[in-house]
């Protein structure tokens, strides 16, 4: 599991107070760019040197409580199913007091980005989703 802890900034919240539930994917893609960082030049590396694309192709997100301004907010991201050419990461959010905010489950097939066909899962970023792959 790979660990990103992040503050709730003002402008992350709507006029009810909360994040906006479209944010989500925001912190999923950041905290994805966090789990993907030890592989060689990090995930910049990978998509605007080697040309690894990351496109979804699923996500889905369960919302269980509000995140509001002011609050820290943990993203555990692990892997879940991990096929030859595409991987699903799973990202649970995690407020300050412990609450289960929200779970976003994101399934990507990874692509040449100059041809975009999809490509297998290159041996170093195999590594690294199997090191961090869940249990459950």
């Amino acid at each position: 599991m790979i660990s990103l802890v992040r503050p709730i900034r003002f402008e992350e919240v709507d006029a009810a107070g909360i994040v906006f539930f479209g944010r989500f994917l925001g912190y999923a893609h950041e905290a994805m760019e966090l789990f993907f960082a030890g592989v060689e030049g990090g995930y910049p590396h990978l998509v605007m040197k080697r040309r690894v694309g990351f496109p979804a192709v699923h996500v889905e997100t369960d919302y269980h409580a509000p995140l509001r301004y002011g609050d820290v907010l943990t993203i555990e991201t692990t892997a879940g199913k991990i096929g030859r050419t595409s991987c699903t990461l799973v990202y649970r959010f995690l407020r300050q007091d412990g609450a289960h905010a929200a779970t976003v489950r994101h399934t990507c097939v990874l692509c040449d980005l100059d041809t975009m066909t999809k490509i297998p899962i290159p041996p170093d970023v195999r590594a690294i989703l199997e090191a961090h792959r869940s249990s459950g």
